[in-house]
């Protein structure tokens, strides 16, 4: 295991060893493969950079109480990545080749793995860009796909300590209603909004429904869950979200493990403000991190349950989540893969 302290890992790159990297051409990708070289070279015009086509994922590897290695549930992205790709007009990285490929970056890299208990884990980043050169507004017809990985620790900064975010006026759905696939563009739309409530002291922004703006959404980097006081959750619905595989998880795992009422439906900021007892943000990323305070252009909404600490039942969903993530509890079928 490499020589790092685990502990105080933010959430950054570390280059390591090895990445697995494979080329479409011709309408056909190529075998693939591991490689040490960590740089992409790109003619001038190519299609990421003139029309950004280009998509991504990101999913985790851990290091389970007994020592084994495992993602969690990697077909979910490799299915996401392929809707993305479509959506961006390229030809989808093939599902089995992307669990496989996750599993061979992993395997490679297995000294970069978090020891457990550490609060922190192996984060890997699967993309596909367009890479031949395109000056009409056309989509390319080579590609790259590729996956490097960086061990990281919390998403926001105090981890597991509640956050403040503020409802924003921007949108977050990038143009043409792609803001349900992971996508380049999408990210890119949110960085302004992201920076400048950074500088307000927020660490996100909540965004709603870009046709009314009553319904609330997600934030630039994470879906919504809320427990109301009678102990449902509820999570925002809508075709303009991203479908985080996260999300879906903690569904399952409040109606399955903790027996709870799930309820998938629009949400507004007044539902919130008086029948809301916790919040939480999730994702890859976030994992699941309490919100203590939605700021609303001037008045606040507090979340008493929250506001020290992880509200008791989203800390109940975040221990089970963690628990089948680490091999501490036993999860559905499919969902924990070991790397050999």
């Amino acid at each position: 295991m490499k020589d790092i302290d685990w502990s105080n890992l933010g959430f950054g790159y570390i280059q390591t060893d090895k990445r697995y990297v494979s080329n479409y051409k011709d309408g056909q990708w190529d075998e693939g493969g591991l490689t040490g070289d960590a740089t992409v070279c790109l003619n001038e015009s190519a299609g990421v950079l003139q029309y950004a086509q280009t998509v991504f994922e990101g999913l985790k590897a851990y290091r389970t109480v007994d020592g084994r290695i495992v993602t969690f549930r990697p077909d979910l992205n490799a299915t996401r990545m392929a809707d993305s790709a479509r959506r961006l007009v390229m030809p989808p990285f093939p599902e089995e080749r992307f669990i496989d490929a996750v599993m061979q970056t992993v395997a490679a890299n297995a000294d970069y793995v978090p020891p457990y208990g550490s609060g922190a884990s192996l984060y890997l980043r699967p993309f596909l860009f367009g890479t031949n050169a395109v000056i009409g507004v056309k989509p390319a017809d080579e590609f790259q796909f590729r996956i490097f990985c960086t061990p990281v620790g919390p998403y926001f900064k105090g981890g597991a300590k509640p956050i403040s975010i503020r409802v924003s006026d921007f949108d977050r759905a990038a143009p043409n209603g792609t803001g349900h696939i992971k996508a380049g563009l999408n990210y890119a739309m949110s960085l302004y909004a992201i920076e400048d409530a950074h500088k307000q002291g927020f660490s996100e922004n909540l965004y709603r429904d870009p046709a009314t703006h009553t319904y609330i959404e997600e934030t630039g980097g994470a879906n919504f869950i809320f427990i109301t006081k009678d102990g449902k959750l509820v999570t925002p619905k809508s075709t303009s979200i991203l479908p985080s595989v996260t999300r879906r998880t903690l569904m399952v795992v409040a109606e399955k493990y903790l027996g709870m009422q799930v309820e998938e439906r629009r949400i507004t900021l007044d539902e919130v403000r008086s029948d809301v007892a916790e919040c939480g943000l999730c994702g890859t990323a976030a994992v699941l991190s309490p919100v203590g305070r939605i700021h609303d252009h001037g008045t606040d909404i507090m979340l008493p349950a929250g506001m020290e600490k992880m509200g008791p039942v989203c800390q109940k969903l975040y221990d089970t989540l963690t628990g089948i993530q680490y091999g501490l509890i036993e999860g559905p079928e499919g969902w924990v893969r070991e790397v050999k």
